[in-house]
């Protein structure tokens, strides 16, 4: 068993309650509100981005479609104003003549035919963009939402920084002047253990909150102060404290 001042074994405790609040802001910085909430932002932003791209190929197509539909309709209405044109001014033969009237009457139903279905397009049209208008103003609405949560994660975050900061420089400080052996024991055994030292107050292990036997117990008052102790139910550093501390 190593030895070591007993007032850098009380020190340790002191590095130990450090470390432990590394540790916290560590598993604070991990579990933010702000993570879980920006990853379910994220999660409706996936979705409604599909949903955002169906609804503008939709339009797209749509409207292209409309285009095509009032280029058909205008073809037929210019074709229908050079025949009315040529049947206004008389000219050619009667049976040239009755023949032109006879196609404005085919184009009239043509035109008519075709009016329908620009109609029919414009009205899906409609809705389609109405519904890309929703999708739109969403989607913005949940991007300017995660950006918020996005600035309020980068404030927590810098605040545990800065946290993290201030108690690593007290660690360093309690730390300084330690004894070596010491701690290289206690850091073998906080990467193994999670912590490395622990008080003993009473009977009761503060690392594991067993109580030790009463043969262990007086093994350890039997030891001098500079002996390094460990638990031996959890093999923590147990860090002997005076009576009533």
């Amino acid at each position: 068993m190593p030895n070591a001042p007993a007032a850098d074994q009380r020190r340790l405790l002191d590095v130990q309650a450090l470390d432990t609040r590394l540790d916290q802001i560590a598993h604070r910085r991990r579990t933010l509100p702000e993570l879980a909430r920006i990853a379910e932002l994220d999660a409706q932003l996936a979705d409604l981005h599909t949903a955002l791209v169906t609804s503008q190929t939709a339009v797209a197509d749509l409207r292209r479609e409309l285009a095509k539909a009032e280029a058909d309709v205008q073809q037929v209405r210019d074709r229908a104003a050079r025949d009315q044109a040529r049947l206004d001014s008389g000219q050619g033969s009667p049976k040239d003549l009755q023949a032109l009237q006879h196609e404005l009457e085919s184009l009239a139903r043509r035109q008519g035919d075709l009016e329908e279905v620009e109609l029919e397009v414009m009205e899906r049209l409609d809705a389609h963009e109405g519904t890309l208008t929703e999708v739109t103003s969403a989607h913005t609405q949940l991007v300017a939402s995660k950006t918020a949560v996005e600035a309020e994660r980068d404030a927590a975050l810098a605040q545990l920084d800065a946290e993290a900061e201030q108690v690593r420089a007290d660690r360093a400080a309690r730390a300084g002047g330690l004894d070596a052996g010491l701690v290289t024991l206690y850091d073998r055994l906080r990467g193994q253990l999670g912590t490395g030292a622990a008080a003993l107050r009473g009977r009761r292990c503060e690392g594991c909150r067993l109580e030790l036997n009463p043969l262990d117990l007086d093994g350890i008052k039997a030891k001098g102060p500079d002996v390094v102790v460990r638990c031996e139910e959890c093999g923590r550093i147990l860090v002997r404290l005076p009576e009533g501390e």
